[in-house]
């Protein structure tokens, strides 16, 4: 797979915190705020004791589409590598789905969403 930290994720949640960084992908990701418009953010419950041991919580932000697209969730945009979106995909649970968006900023990068 490609080294190359030249995909963009989009993180609005517990992937912006440095514990689940390091044990999801070895590393402190690079990211800057950036945001997600029309998208509205809630809470689930995660069940999954290897997410909730490495997030430290079992309450999750999670995301949908919003009606009002004046809406927007605020966030983080990592570059990261093939290899490490999918470890992304293996952290996160059954009840999200990734999906690409354009960010406020113009970029176009991956996001977990309510499945």
């Amino acid at each position: 797979m490609n080294d190359t930290p030249d995909i963009h994720l989009f993180s609005y949640g517990t992937l912006q915190q440095e514990g689940v960084q390091l044990s999801s992908f070895g590393r402190r990701l690079n990211g800057s705020p950036d945001a997600m418009p029309g998208f509205k953010k809630s809470m689930i419950e995660i069940t999954d004791p290897d997410v909730i041991r490495a997030s430290g919580s079992n309450f999750h932000p999670i995301v949908m589409p919003s009606d009002n697209q004046s809406d927007e969730v605020d966030g983080t945009v990592f570059e990261i590598t093939a290899k490490e979106l999918a470890a992304a995909d293996a952290y996160e649970v059954s009840d999200y789905k990734r999906i690409e968006v354009r960010l406020t900023s113009g970029i176009n990068a991956w996001v977990y969403v309510k499945a």
